[in-house]
């Protein structure tokens, strides 16, 4: 490919990288104009590129959007000083020698500006060094000073977010580099502003004096050395001394105000007069309530005329802001709507479907009051609060709960769902007590509509606000809707919570026990046991109601035995044992009685020797008959003492086996070992079972 030239050069290049030289000459200048007398015109140049300067400096100021992009100002500001000083000091110079009708800006101003009234051109100046000193100057010096001390004592937090951003990755070293030159430039800019300041304030009381002395002087020379008349002498003096004040203080003025604009400069990403137009016109109610007071302030003996032009430009204005607003929002709608009509084309959208939530509540839309916090509802933080508590009792990571309307549901039904598929459902009547008690038990008394719990599946009834104390006083646990939804949702997570427990859930298990002890995990996990055989023997210990939250016994248990066998029913079973105090804890009463059903010791031999091992490991081939007596015995057992909540006691040999026998008709009860008693636990027998 050819060479490419650029067709169009910029020739101020040249002369742009020279400006250090014209810098330089420019402080010869400042420093003849000290010195030596110069003729009026160069005066008059000097004077209308002052003013220039001023211009200039106001508009670029009015221009940037951050005020470090104008980080020469401070610099700027000592230079501007200094050039109108120098000015003034040359056109002192001129007046007092009699020359001062030889400046044409200095005579303009002091006759045409003034209307040549030299009282009025006092006046003029005075109020305008007023204005600069005491507004604008203090207030300028004040925000110089804030935001130079709130920029400093945010610089060690600015550069500690920013490690903090590279450490983690979210910026590259370049990006951090060129944030920490900002950050370096903000404080060494406003640092400077500080001070800078100074030099306008310095400016203007300078300015009052060399005026003071002008007429004073002139008056001295004119009258004393001239031999003018006292009329004469103030008539020509003071119109040349106020000229020269005017000619200096309004450069001034401009720059006081661009400094003052510039320390205020809030962060933005436009520059000031986008912003300022752009926030005062945003809201046409402003616009309107505005039109609204200047057509009230119309019906007041005022003149009407500017009155009426000001009404009718502002309402025109609220009314042309009113259709923008109508139509950006229009246009931002469209454009939401495409852009979901584009992303659901883009082949991304189909792996964003196959996501799936690891747990669900969709309600009916005449539950939406229980879960909207603006109508009173409070089941979001019920459920914050559910996947709290079953965290310290399981020891597991439960899943965020995505709770939203489904509208193919009754309107007071719900159901809980997880990975997609349901595992429990109900139907609730918002203004009315479940009362549930003992099957079977019933009260005359009680009013009420007879149903069947949603979670246990027991007997229940739905009663009103007024059978609440009858009910509660019968016995029945009575409960409103949003506690059973709450208490279903809490037995289905207790109920699958080896479900919810994927291997990446345990391996932020394992992360965090690393944290505090990573020997105990650096031996187990990968040497001894792999991530996924961990994940069952946790998923054996959740099957069963057991807590795995003691992760470090589990672990030491596990590194224990590991060596010896990869067998996960053994690995539990010696788990299990370990946590033996946990295990009877979860069974005792509250006077620590575990109630046991115990197992004849013959009919316990009989279990143990019909154990088989096979290729899938160990089954149980008992008699048929001899399984529907066990079945037969363990429930007349539960049976009569329900109450206690008694558990299954037997070997470590059968355990298991009897577990699994149990999940037929009791899939709940407790069966536990002889080795899973814990030592504070004071064992009762309400039973034995046998085969008789």
């Amino acid at each position: 490919m050819a060479d490419t030239k650029p067709i169009f050069t910029i020739p101020q290049l040249h002369w742009m990288q020279r400006a250090d030289l014209g810098i330089a000459g420019f402080f010869l200048c400042v420093i003849i104009m000290l010195v030596m007398p110069l003729p009026p015109v160069l005066i008059d140049l000097s004077i209308a590129i002052n003013l220039t300067l001023a211009v200039m400096i106001i508009l670029t100021v009015t221009y940037v959007v951050k005020a470090t992009e104008f980080s020469v100002f401070p610099s700027l500001l000592l230079i501007t000083t200094l050039f109108r000083l120098s000015i003034e000091v040359a056109t002192c110079k001129l007046i007092l020698l009699g020359q001062g009708e030889g400046i044409g800006i200095v005579k303009t101003f002091g006759t045409f500006v003034v209307g040549g009234n030299i009282v009025v051109g006092i006046i003029v100046f005075i109020i305008l060094t007023v204005i600069q000193l005491l507004v604008i100057v203090r207030g300028t010096i004040r925000v110089s000073e804030v935001a130079a001390r709130f920029t400093l004592d945010a610089m060690p937090g600015r550069q500690m977010a920013i490690d903090a951003d590279l450490n983690a990755g979210y910026i590259t070293e370049k990006e951090a580099s060129e944030k920490r030159v900002e950050i370096r430039k903000e404080a060494d800019f406003y640092g400077s502003m500080d001070g800078a300041t100074k030099f306008v304030q310095g400016d203007v009381i300078a300015g009052i004096i060399i005026t003071v002395i002008n007429i004073v002087a002139g008056l001295g020379i004119g009258i004393g050395m001239r031999g003018e008349s006292m009329g004469t002498a103030f008539a020509n003096y003071t119109t040349y001394t106020v000229g020269a004040a005017l000619a200096a203080q309004i450069p001034a003025f401009l720059i006081s105000v661009s400094t003052g604009l510039l320390v205020s400069r809030t962060a933005s990403d436009h520059n000031l007069g986008t912003d300022v137009v752009h926030q005062m016109t945003s809201s046409p109610k402003i616009l309107w309530f505005a039109t609204g007071i200047l057509a009230f302030f119309m019906l007041t003996p005022v003149p009407k005329i500017p009155l009426f032009i000001m009404m009718c430009g502002m309402g025109a204005l609220a009314y042309i802001m009113t259709g923008a607003l109508k139509l950006s929002e229009q246009k931002a709608h469209e454009e939401k709507k495409q852009d979901e009509r584009e992303r659901l084309k883009k082949p991304e959208s189909v792996a964003e479907l196959l996501q799936m939530d690891q747990m669900e509540l969709e309600v009916g839309y005449g539950l939406i009051p229980f879960i909207d916090p603006e109508q009173g509802g409070d089941l979001i933080d019920r459920v914050t609060i559910i996947r709290r508590q079953l965290a310290l009792d399981l020891g597991i990571i439960v899943p965020p709960i995505r709770i939203r309307d489904n509208i193919q549901l009754r309107p007071n039904g719900y159901s809980i769902k997880i990975r997609g598929l349901e595992v429990g459902k109900g139907e609730l009547k918002l203004d009315k007590f479940l009362a549930m008690g003992p099957q079977g038990s019933q009260v005359e008394s009680l009013k009420g509509e007879e149903t069947k719990e949603p979670i246990f599946g027991v007997t229940a009834y739905w009663i009103g606000t007024a059978e609440r104390e009858k009910a509660e006083a019968a016995g029945y646990t009575v409960a409103d809707s949003v506690s059973i939804v709450a208490t279903h949702v809490t037995e289905l997570i207790r109920k699958n919570a080896c479900d919810l427990l994927g291997r990446q859930e345990v391996q932020t298990l394992v992360d965090t026990l690393k944290q505090n002890y990573p020997a105990v995990v650096n031996e187990l996990i990968p040497a001894l046991l792999s991530l996924g055989e961990l994940q069952k023997v946790l998923h054996c210990l959740l099957i069963e109601g057991v807590s795995i939250r003691d992760l470090l016994t589990i672990f030491e248990t596990l590194a224990d035995w590991a060596p010896r066998t990869k067998d996960i029913i053994f690995l539990s079973e010696k788990v299990r044992q370990s946590l033996a105090r946990h295990i009877s804890k979860q069974y005792q009463s509250e006077d620590g009685i575990l109630s046991v059903i115990t197992i004849d010791p013959q009919l316990e031999e009989k279990i143990a020797a019909s154990i088989k091992t096979g290729p899938e490991g160990e089954q149980l081939s008992l008699d048929p008959g001899i399984l529907q007596k066990i079945l037969v015995s363990v429930q007349e057992i539960v049976r009569s003492a329900a109450k206690q909540r008694p558990v299954i006691l037997c070997s470590a040999r059968t355990r298991r086996h009897v577990k699994t026998l149990m999940l037929r008709i009791l899939p709940t009860i407790g069966v536990i070992s002889y080795n899973e008693i814990g030592s504070d636990a004071q064992v009762r027998s309400v039973g034995t079972v046998n085969a008789n």
